[in-house]
């Protein structure tokens, strides 16, 4: 129906015969079928997993029967083998200071296992305070605060 719909709005096209659009269609269909089979062809002889616009590139311009496209491949920029076959890289954010892996305690319950929490508190505590309780900041293991 596309392929009709396009073809009624050319004028220079005059009536078509009802064969005509279902015979374009076929067409279309196989050329798309070779085409994206011999870029595979190139994609897997990279050892690349997916296909890209320059594995489609590589492969208009190794092959005579696509040379008619050749114009329109090159606008395509060429992109080295390293970074076509190779994965994108992945970046992580930076993890807060004193930031642990995986799940911690949660919602702030539950021990003060970070270096930094202890000696913090360690500074938090008044001096004479500690002294007469015993606490000298630097018991990890006693956080009970009241």
């Amino acid at each position: 129906a596309r392929i009709k719909k396009i073809m009624r709005m050319d004028d220079e096209v005059g009536k078509v015969a009802v064969i005509t659009p279902v015979l374009i269609s076929k067409s279309l269909e196989l050329f798309l079928q070779n085409i994206v089979e011999e870029s595979l062809k190139e994609t897997r002889s990279r050892s690349s997993k997916k296909l890209s616009a320059v594995h489609l590139k590589r492969c208009i311009n190794a092959n005579e029967k696509f040379d008619f496209l050749k114009d329109v491949v090159a606008k395509v920029p060429d992109v080295e083998e390293e970074e076509v076959d190779a994965p994108p890289k992945r970046t992580r954010k930076p993890r807060a200071p004193g930031a642990t892996r995986g799940r911690g305690s949660g919602r702030g319950r539950g021990k003060k296992t970070s270096s930094s929490d202890v000696a913090q508190e360690a500074l938090d505590e008044d001096p004479t305070e500690a002294a007469s309780s015993g606490n000298t900041g630097s018991d990890e293991g006693n956080t009970d605060e009241a």
